[in-house]
C-alpha cells in the first residue's frame, strides 16, 4: 500500500529552464528500468486492481482512436496505483484472425494454397505492400505453413512497433504480463475452454444453412454483420397456381432454382385459399407448396414472397420452422453450383441451369431476367430500389448463405434461460455510463443463433479434433476425437492423434484432422484467462479473476464484451469483470467515425512527434466516456500549454528559500488557497472513484489556471520577501506553495505523466506515479471562499489597467476596495500584486475596486 506524502520543505534542484521536449525518451526508460509499473505478485486479492485491456489487433498501424481509448484505461490504472493498489495492467496482441491475413497477403504478394507443400526455402516475392486490396490472381499461392510462419514473422514486426508507441504514449502497462492470441500458451488455454465446452455440451457442430463471406470463403457469425446500402430492383415475377398466376416481388430472381415454397402471412385473405396448395416455378417447373407463416409481410410487394435456400436469414428461418427441403445453388466462391437440384427435372429446365452453372450471382440475375421477360412470367421492368444488404464487416462482397458442417458455442440465441442468464450477469456489471448496458441486453435479446466459432482460414487457434473414418472412408462426425491434456495444444492437420499414425490419415478406418480454425473472438473471449494465467498460473487467476475493469469501445459490446460474458459464465459461472468503462469513437472533421476501412484515420506517431505524449493524452482524457469526440489538435495544444505552464510553475513555486524558524501556514490567504484546493482533491477523488475522469481533470485544471493566474500572482512579492512582509509571513507563502505544487503534481500525474515526472524530480524522491493520491487533511486549509473574493479584485485591478491602456505593473497611487471584512487580511498581498500606493478598505458583501487613480507618465 502506498503512503508516501511529499515532504514540502525539502531542498529543491530547479532547472533553469524547463521543457516538455524529450521527457518521453527520459523518463519512460526510466521507469521501465525501475520496474514502477511491475505488478507485485505477492499483493492480497482485496490490494489488487485487475485490467482486462483490450488486445490491439497488430495488422498494420494503430490510429488515433487506439490512443483515445487506451488514455482513459491508463489514467484509471494510473489512480489507483497511486491509492495503493497493486495493478495488474497487462497488454495482449490480437495476432490471429481475417485483418492478419489480408496484411501478410497484401504485404509479401502471397495467398495460402492448403493443398501446396510446405518449401523450406521459401521467400516472398515482396515485402512492403501498401496493405491495400490487390487481386488474388496476382499473388502467389504458397503452403499453409509457409503461410502462418509469415503471418507470425510480420504480427511480431508490428506488436514491436505497437510497444513502442505505447511506451511513447506513457502507458502504465507491465509488459512481463503481455500475451499473444497465437502464441502457444493462447492455444492451450482457447483449446482447454473449448474441450470443456464440448464435454458439457456447450459445443457442437451440424450442417446448418451459413452466412458466408464468397471473398474470404470463411462463414460469419452474426455479431461480425453490418448492413449496407445497396442499389438493387424489384421483379413482379408469376408463378403458375391453382387459379392462375401468382405474383411475387423479388430483388433476387437468379435464386428461382433454389425455391421450395411460396409463403404469405396466415392473416392476408389474398391467399388464405391458397394454403395447402401447390404452385409451380417458372423457367424451370418445380412444384412447390403455399404455406403461411407470422413472418411474412402483407404490405410488402404483393404479400406473398419465395422462399429461397437460401437468400437471407428470413428464408433460414421458414426453411428450419416449416420443415422445408435443401435446395443449395451457391457455392463457397459465390458462383452457380455445377449440379442442378434434383427437383429440376425437365429438360428445359436442366438447359437453362447449366447456362447458369459457374455463373456469378450477377451474371446468373441477367440471364434469368431475360429470360423472364421473354417468357412473359416477369411483368414489367424492374422497379430500383436501395436497401440494406448483409456484409461481413470487413468484406467486399455481399453475403450469401451456404449450408455448411460448422463449430458452435451456445449463447443464449437458442437457450431462453441462458440468455436470461447472461442479461443477469450483465446487470452485474456496472457499466461507465450505464446508459451503454442496454446495448449488451437488446443484442442477448436480438440473438437468433448460437454463437458460430469455426472459420475457413489459416492463422488461426486450431479446432483441437479428428474424426474417424469408416470402411468406406466417410468420417463420423457426431463422434469427433479429442486430444488428451496432454497432447494440447494440436494442430490436427500435422498431429495425429492417439490409437493412430500419420499412415491412417485420410484412410478407411482411419482419421482425418478438422482443418477449421477458431474465431477470433473465441480466443481473444479468453483475455481473461490468457492475461490471468488461468491455465499456467492458478493462484495468480485466483487472485486477478473477477477483474476489477474492463475498457473496450462501445461497438465491440457485441463481440468482444459479450462473448468474454459468455464463457465467463460457461467456465466459471460468474460475471468476468466488476465495472466496464466504454470509450466513444473518434470522429473526423466531418463528424465520421474513423476507421481504417473509411481512410480516415489518423496516424497516432505523427502527433505524439508534434505536440508531445502529455498534450496528446490530455485532448484524449477531456473527452468522457461513453461520448464521442472530435480529433482535435486545438485541444492537444492546450494540453502542451498545461504541461508547460506545469514545469513553469513548479520552478516559480521551488525557487523560494524558506524562512528559518517558520513551519506552518498562517496568513489567511494562504489558507484559503489551500482549502480550495483541499476541495478539489475531494471532488477529484470522486470523480475518479465514479470513473468519471474527464470531471477530475476539469476540477484539477479549473484550480490550476487560478492558482497560477492570480494566486502566484497574489503572493509573489511576499514569497520573493519584497516589501513590508515578515518573515513569517514570507515563510507561509513558501510553504503553501510547496503544499499546493505536491498536491497539483499528484492530481495531474494520471493525465500528463511525463511533465509531473519531471516536477517530481525536482523535490522528491522516487516516483511520482508510485506515491500517495493526496488527501485533503495533507494541506491546512481554512475558507476556500477568501480566494474567490482575492481572484475577483485581481480581475477589476486589472481590468481598470487594461481599459486604461496600461502596463500590469502600472503604479496606482489610490483605490478603494470594497467587499467582506476578511479582504482586509490580504491588504499587503493586494497592494504589492497591484501596485497601490495607498489601499483603502469599505465594508460591503460585494467586491468591488474603484477610486482607482494611476500616478501620471506611465504606459
Amino acid at each position: 500500500m502506498n503512503n508516501y506524502i511529499p515532504e514540502p520543505l525539502r531542498p529543491a534542484s530547479v532547472p533553469e529552464k524547463a521543457s516538455v521536449e524529450g521527457l518521453e525518451a527520459k523518463w519512460a526508460p526510466a521507469w521501465e528500468v525501475n520496474k514502477v509499473y511491475e505488478f507485485d505478485s505477492q499483493a492480497l486479492k482485496g490490494d489488487i486492481f485487475s485490467i482486462d485491456t483490450p488486445p490491439p489487433t497488430a495488422s498494420g498501424s494503430l490510429h488515433v482512436g487506439h490512443v483515445f481509448s487506451y488514455t482513459h484505461t491508463d489514467v484509471v490504472a494510473r489512480y489507483k496505483r497511486m491509492n495503493g493498489k497493486a495493478v495488474y495492467y497487462p497488454m495482449g496482441w490480437d495476432d490471429n484472425g481475417l485483418p492478419t491475413e489480408r496484411r501478410v497477403q497484401n504485404y509479401y504478394g502471397v495467398r495460402c494454397d492448403p493443398k501446396l507443400p510446405f518449401d523450406k526455402d521459401f521467400q516472398p516475392p515482396q515485402t512492403g505492400g501498401d496493405n491495400k486490396s490487390s487481386r488474388v490472381q496476382d499473388q502467389l499461392p504458397i503452403s499453409r505453413q509457409n503461410f502462418i510462419a509469415l503471418c507470425e514473422q510480420l504480427t511480431e514486426e508490428d506488436e514491436k512497433t505497437f510497444e513502442n508507441l505505447w511506451r511513447n504514449l506513457g502507458l502504465s502497462v507491465d509488459w512481463t504480463q503481455s500475451y499473444r492470441t497465437i502464441s502457444k500458451e493462447s492455444q492451450l488455454v482457447s483449446q482447454r475452454a473449448f474441450l470443456n465446452n464440448l464435454a458439457r455440451n456447450e459445443a457442437y457442430s451440424q450442417m446448418a444453412p451459413t452466412l458466408w463471406d464468397v471473398s474470404f470463403r470463411t462463414a460469419v457469425a452474426q455479431a461480425e454483420l453490418e448492413d449496407r446500402e445497396m442499389p438493387g430492383a424489384y421483379h413482379r415475377i408469376g408463378f403458375d397456381g391453382p387459379d392462375g398466376k401468382i405474383f411475387i416481388e423479388t430483388t433476387r430472381p437468379e435464386l428461382i432454382p433454389a425455391c421450395v415454397a411460396l409463403v404469405a402471412h396466415p392473416d392476408d385473405q389474398r391467399y388464405a385459399h391458397l394454403f395447402g396448395k401447390t404452385a409451380t416455378t417458372p423457367l424451370f417447373g418445380v412444384e412447390v407448396p403455399i404455406l403461411a407463416h407470422r413472418l411474412a409481410q402483407i404490405d410488402k410487394g404483393s404479400g406473398i414472397a419465395m422462399i429461397c435456400t437460401f437468400g437471407d436469414v428470413t428464408d433460414v428461418i421458414w426453411w428450419r420452422e416449416l420443415k422445408l427441403p435443401n435446395r443449395p445453388i451457391i457455392g463457397f466462391d459465390g458462383r452457380i453450383l455445377a449440379e442442378a437440384p434434383e427437383a429440376i427435372s425437365s429438360n428445359k429446365g436442366a438447359d437453362l441451369y447449366a447456362e447458369l452453372a459457374g455463373k456469378t450471382v450477377f451474371s446468373a440475375k441477367e440471364i434469368l431476367v431475360k429470360s423472364l421477360q421473354a417468357s412473359g412470367d416477369m411483368v414489367g421492368e424492374a422497379k430500383p430500389i436501395t436497401h440494406p444488404v448483409k456484409f461481413f464487416e470487413k468484406g467486399e462482397k455481399p453475403l450469401e448463405i451456404v449450408s455448411t458442417r460448422q463449430w458452435y458455442i451456445k449463447n443464449g440465441g437458442n437457450d431462453k434461460k441462458l440468455g436470461e442468464r447472461l442479461v443477469s450477469l450483465g446487470k452485474e456489471v456496472a457499466f461507465h455510463p450505464d446508459f451503454m448496458r442496454v446495448r449488451l441486453e437488446d443484442w442477448i435479446n436480438g440473438l437468433n443463433g448460437d454463437w458460430l466459432i469455426s472459420r475457413q482460414r489459416f492463422f488461426g487457434v486450431p479446432l483441437p479434433l479428428w474424426y474417424p473414418l469408416d470402411a468406406a472412408g466417410n468420417p463420423d462426425y457426431e463422434n469427433p476425437i479429442v486430444p488428451n491434456e496432454a497432447q494440447l495444444p494440436v494442430d490436427p492437420s500435422s498431429d495425429t492423434p492417439d490409437g493412430y499414425d500419420e499412415s491412417m490419415r485420410g484412410q478407411a478406418t482411419g482419421f482425418i484432422g478438422e482443418l477449421d480454425i477458431m474465431d477470433t473472438w473465441a480466443t481473444s473471449s479468453l483475455t481473461p484467462q490468457l492475461a490471468g494465467g488461468w491455465l499456467s498460473d492458478p493462484a495468480k487467476f485466483e487472485k486477478v479473476f473477477p477483474y476489477d475493469l474492463r475498457p473496450q469501445g462501445q461497438d465491440i459490446i457485441r463481440t468482444w464484451l459479450f462473448s468474454t460474458l459468455v464463457r465467463s459464465e460457461l467456465e466459471h459461472g460468474q460475471a468476468p469483470w466488476k465495472h466496464a468503462a466504454i470509450s466513444g469513437w473518434i470522429l473526423d472533421p466531418d463528424r465520421k467515425k474513423m476507421s481504417k476501412s473509411k481512410g480516415n484515420v489518423v496516424v497516432p506517431n505523427e502527433i505524439l512527434e508534434t505536440h508531445g505524449s502529455d498534450a496528446v493524452r490530455y485532448w484524449a482524457a477531456s473527452a468522457r466516456l461513453g461520448t464521442d469526440a472530435a480529433f482535435d489538435e486545438g485541444q492537444m495544444k492546450i494540453g502542451r500549454r498545461l504541461a508547460i505552464k506545469l514545469l513553469n510553475a513548479a520552478r516559480f513555486a521551488l525557487s523560494f528559500e524558506l524562512p528559518a524558524g517558520v513551519t506552518a501556514v498562517t496568513e489567511a490567504i494562504d489558507k484559503s488557497m489551500l482549502a480550495s484546493l483541499q476541495e478539489v482533491i475531494v471532488g477529484s477523488t470522486q470523480a475518479f472513484e465514479s470513473y468519471d475522469h474527464t470531471k477530475a481533470l476539469e476540477k484539477a485544471e479549473s484550480f490550476f489556471w487560478t492558482f497560477t493566474d492570480d494566486y502566484l500572482e497574489l503572493v509573489k512579492e511576499r514569497a520573493y520577501g519584497q516589501g513590508d512582509f515578515t518573515e513569517q509571513e514570507k515563510g507561509s507563502a513558501v510553504i503553501a506553495l510547496r503544499q499546493a505544487l505536491g498536491v497539483l503534481v499528484r492530481l495531474f500525474a494520471p493525465f500528463i505523466p511525463f511533465a509531473a515526472e519531471e516536477v517530481w524530480s525536482w523535490w522528491q524522491d522516487g516516483t511520482v506515479h508510485k506515491s500517495s493520491w493526496p488527501t485533503p487533511d495533507e494541506i491546512s486549509g481554512e475558507d476556500s471562499g477568501l480566494m474567490i473574493l482575492a481572484s475577483t479584485a485581481l480581475v477589476q485591478i486589472r481590468k481598470s489597467k487594461s481599459d486604461n491602456k496600461l502596463s500590469m505593473k502600472a503604479e496606482i497611487a489610490t483605490a478603494l476596495v470594497s467587499g467582506p471584512v476578511a479582504m482586509r487580511s490580504m491588504a499587503k498581498d493586494l497592494a504589492a500584486v497591484g501596485h497601490i500606493a495607498e489601499l483603502r478598505f469599505a465594508d460591503a458583501k460585494e467586491v468591488t475596486v474603484t477610486e482607482l487613480s494611476f500616478l501620471p507618465n506611465q504606459d
